[in-house]
């Protein structure tokens, strides 16, 4: 009894001594003006959709996006100003569950925006096949409890899973982009680019991580391409509108 107490006074301890690193400090703060944009950015989706269900899908995505990724950067951001704690450590690890579902339901609604940016052309039905299957696949993967989410370990075979059918996901939508091309005069090739780079950076760090932090440093320019994204529904918003 007397050992447990003192372990719990001692992380007591190094919590209220904790001081932020700047690392962690700029860190929280590109989270923050992360999900800030999102927000905002939804919010002028809805705004000016004025019913189209383009734009309203797009505020959709857009707050999917942020209210997925906000179960996991909101504990990151606690964290870089107090320091670890095991409720910490275990929001994160459920944040990073609900935000892998989310990423997944964010490609899914992609799929219905290009539908709506260019009616005049039909998605291959082995790539919507594509894009469902691995989608759903991914989901139930996420949802299982031998990923080991708030753990150190986590489970390597199944992330290697889940993010191998996820990185499928991605790639079906980077066909229908690539196969819609600059029509409409929309510049939407420059989706493809934004997709490739959010793989780019994402499978590595969800692969080596824990063994290599530094890898984490990838998420800001994955980051990034989701942000360029969203800017990428706000330009055709505001071409629509002009």
């Amino acid at each position: 009894m007397r050992k447990h107490a003192s372990n719990r006074k001692d992380k007591n301890m190094d919590h209220k001594t904790y001081q932020p690193q700047m690392p962690d400090i700029m860190e929280a703060i590109f989270d923050a003006i992360y999900l800030l944009f999102d927000l905002v950015a939804g919010i002028v989706f809805f705004a000016m959709a004025q019913g189209r269900p383009l734009f309203v899908l797009y505020g959709i995505l857009t707050l999917t996006l942020c209210g997925g990724d906000a179960f996991h950067l909101v504990p990151r951001i606690f964290r870089a100003f107090r320091g670890s704690t095991p409720k910490i450590k275990h929001l994160m690890g459920t944040g990073l569950q609900i935000s892998s579902i989310t990423m997944t339901a964010f490609y899914v609604i992609l799929l219905f925006i290009w539908k709506l940016t260019f009616p005049g052309f039909a998605a291959p039905a082995a790539v919507e096949v594509m894009i469902w299957a691995s989608a759903i696949i991914r989901i139930a993967v996420c949802l299982l409890a031998q990923n080991n989410w708030c753990t150190d370990e986590g489970n390597l075979k199944l992330s290697i899973l889940r993010n191998g059918v996820f990185a499928v996901t991605g790639i079906g939508v980077i066909i229908l982009y690539a196969i819609s091309g600059n029509a409409g005069g929309y510049h939407m090739t420059k989706m493809v680019a934004a997709i490739l780079i959010s793989f780019g950076c994402y499978l590595p760090v969800t692969l080596f991580s824990k063994t290599k932090p530094k890898v984490g440093l990838l998420m800001i320019p994955k980051t990034c391409a989701y942000m360029w994204i969203i800017a990428m529904g706000l330009q055709l918003l505001g071409s629509w509108n002009g």
